[in-house]
């Protein structure tokens, strides 16, 4: 549908927009709105993006078509008095002491309540506050400071396909809260912290290290050593005004001013995931096992499958992450280099992601009792750790990082970007089997398409495929895959929309726009480096050599690599269902189950004389739903669970009458 419209005396085109605030973004027109997300469906809640319009009076623009002939007005009288009213009601309700928030200055509400002049509220401020949700290592709620947008729930079940999130009770009394009302720690939370990207308040925040990192540089007992992420150097900038441009120089300036004994450069590390990762997807395609190999880098993506799919947790690599790759070098090999104990070494990662903060905290990844990365900042948390020092960021000059494990390549740098492992993978193995140098350009993995899929000739290999970010998409992907309508030999899954570059611990705004702009400076930072493939890189060559005797064997198996495991996602007490006189079934309720037909299992189960019960895990994750008779954990279906609780019994209990 096309035509032109009239707004505010202006006539404007249009295509395929499809709604009236679209159009006006087109025409450089800003309507203000708190519930509106380009990428997420339309939800019409806040109504803050009103406008009037002929014959049709006041409507919301984000959910009103645009019509040939239509006349528009986006800042009528009768608007901006819909307008201020809506910011009074809001602002009433909500928590205002913006001074200590930490969205002041990137909040949307505070901003529009600036535009809009509204300097006293004629309604009355809400008196009871209610405690917040710490209970994270990732995400902080505070629900004085929701505005009920549903940002969060969307994007929770429309991108990451996990619904931890939803609304509770009605008028008034509505809120956000966890799945069933628990604390966020206790659900199926995967940390990703898209929620923090879209909330336009301080409703949902990342979990601060800042103090910790702080209390650590005034420790003189400790070494404290920083390793930077491939993301975070084309978006800490915007923090400082200076765009999505490579301030990697800068931000190793900074963190010597703010008192870091070494900073190192995770993309070493992404170098030497890259060699570890791409020689165990060679092995296992030599054997013909546990393909497809998934990628392993994304924490986020790992709690995923360990919560909703542990059926494919022996085709994740064991590889770790690049940080806790560097992590465990750093408290294993390099301590002992520099004469210290592991647990006098504090290592600090910045990264672009929240869910950095939970992987962290994985037991699986100690070093003699002591953490391998002791605390991990955001993009937004070290940018304000360089504002509390004084630093005049956009004065810094550039800096290089310390050795000896201060060279990269190309390929890891573009882990930062969805695509970027798989690049990496890719170059390498060329490299490897084709002897082939200079640069490797895979530009099917390139873009923020949620799915990439193709077949490429390498030697005498020809291997297919798929790079996804988003875990909705993900999850399509899986299913594919687990069907038979789809085979591939490799995948990399990033749970954040275009990969690190979109993670939740980025700078506001953390769009589509804002996220492409980040990842074409990651291709230009490869483009500018000398090496491109992790075979290249002479620090690590030697590092392997030194620490290891070389890469790729028990040893570096034992220090890089780990395994995952099914994952219990929520506790709590048993829930009654039915009661009756017969034998018990409990079911379970979890995240994971539900997906797979809890409900469905439950009606069937009522037609039976039995006690139910429901709880939220029953740590037996499969292809099924996960039920309990007779002290047995069973795998059924809604097909046969009838079937199976009767061959179980043998006929001679009440529930087979």
């Amino acid at each position: 549908m096309s035509g032109k419209i009239i707004i505010n005396g202006q006539e404007i085109e249009f295509t395929c927009e499809k709604n009236i605030l679209a159009v006006a973004r087109k025409a450089g027109i800003d309507i203000p709105t708190l519930c509106y997300h380009p990428e997420l469906t339309v939800a019409g809640a806040c109504r803050l993006c009103v406008v009037e319009i002929e014959r049709m009076g006041i409507q919301a623009s984000c959910s009103t078509a645009p019509v040939d002939g239509m006349v528009v007005y986006t800042n009528s009288e009768r608007v901006n008095k819909v307008r201020k009213m809506v910011l009074e009601l809001l602002l009433a309700n909500h928590n205002r002491e913006c001074t200590t928030c930490d969205a002041s200055g990137v909040c949307k509400l505070q901003k529009y309540a600036h535009d809009y002049g509204i300097k006293r509220l004629r309604y009355p401020s809400r008196q009871e506050m209610a405690p917040m949700d710490t209970s994270s290592l990732s995400i902080v709620r505070d629900p004085n400071k929701c505005i009920l947008c549903g940002l969060c729930v969307r994007v929770c079940k429309e991108k990451q396909g996990v619904g931890v999130w939803d609304f509770k009770n009605r008028g008034s009394r509505t809120e956000i809260v966890a799945a069933m009302d628990q604390p966020l720690a206790e659900s199926a939370c995967i940390n990703c912290g898209q929620c923090i990207a879209v909330c336009p308040t301080g409703a949902l925040t990342s979990n601060s290290s800042v103090n910790e990192v702080w209390a650590a540089i005034r420790d003189p007992r400790k070494t404290v050593v920083c390793q930077i992420a491939p993301a975070p150097r084309t978006a800490l900038g915007e923090e400082f005004g200076l765009g999505s441009v490579d301030v990697t120089g800068k931000i190793v300036s900074a963190l010597r001013k703010v008192g870091f004994d070494r900073v190192f450069d995770t993309v070493f590390a992404a170098d030497m995931t890259t060699i570890e990762e791409s020689n165990e997807f060679l092995d296992r395609l030599a054997k013909g096992e546990k393909l497809p190999i998934f990628t392993s880098c994304c924490p986020g993506w790992v709690k995923y499958a360990e919560q909703f799919h542990p059926e494919l947790l022996d085709n994740i690599s064991t590889c770790r992450s690049p940080q806790q790759m560097f992590g465990s070098v750093l408290k294993k090999k390099y301590c002992q280099e520099l004469g210290i104990k592991p647990e006098d070494m504090f290592v600090v990662s910045i990264m672009p992601c929240t869910a950095k903060k939970y992987e962290a905290k994985r037991p699986e990844f100690t070093t003699a009792g002591s953490y391998d990365v002791d605390a991990v900042l955001t993009t937004v948390e070290a940018a304000q750790m360089f504002r509390e020092a004084g630093i005049i960021f956009e004065q810094l000059p550039e800096s290089d990082f310390d050795e000896p494990m201060q060279q990269a390549t190309g390929s890891g740098v573009l882990f930062g970007a969805t695509g970027g492992v798989m690049e990496s993978v890719v170059r390498y193995v060329t490299g490897k089997l084709l002897k082939t140098e200079g640069r490797i350009d895979i530009e099917f993995v390139r873009g923020m398409a949620d799915t990439k899929i193709a077949t490429l000739n390498v030697g005498d290999n020809k291997l297919t495929l798929a790079v996804v970010n988003g875990l909705a998409a993900a999850e399509a992907l899986i299913e594919k895959i687990k069907s038979g309508e789809l085979e591939v030999h490799a995948v990399e899954v990033m749970a954040c929309p275009g990969g690190c570059v979109g993670g939740g611990g980025q700078p506001f705004q953390n769009d589509s726009a804002a996220r492409s702009a980040r990842a074409k400076e990651i291709y230009n930072i490869d483009t500018r480096m000398v090496l491109h493939k992790a075979q290249d890189n002479q620090d690590l060559n030697k590092i392997f050599e030194k620490y290891w005797g070389g890469c790729c064997n028990h040893d570096t198996h034992h220090d890089l690599h780990t395994h995952y495991h099914p994952r219990k996602r929520i506790t709590g007490n048993d829930i009654l269902i039915k009661d009756a006189a017969g034998p018990e079934i409990t079911v379970c309720l979890g995240e994971g189950c539900i997906k797979k037909g809890s409900l469905a299992v439950l009606e069937k189960l009522v037609e039976l004389p039995v006690k139910i019960k429901g709880t939220f895990c029953l740590e037996n994750c499969g292809e099924g739903v996960s039920i309990k008779f007779k002290d047995q954990v069973l795998s059924v279906n809604e097909n046969n669970v009838l079937e199976v609780i009767k061959s179980k019994c043998g006929g001679n209990c009440s529930c087979c009458s």
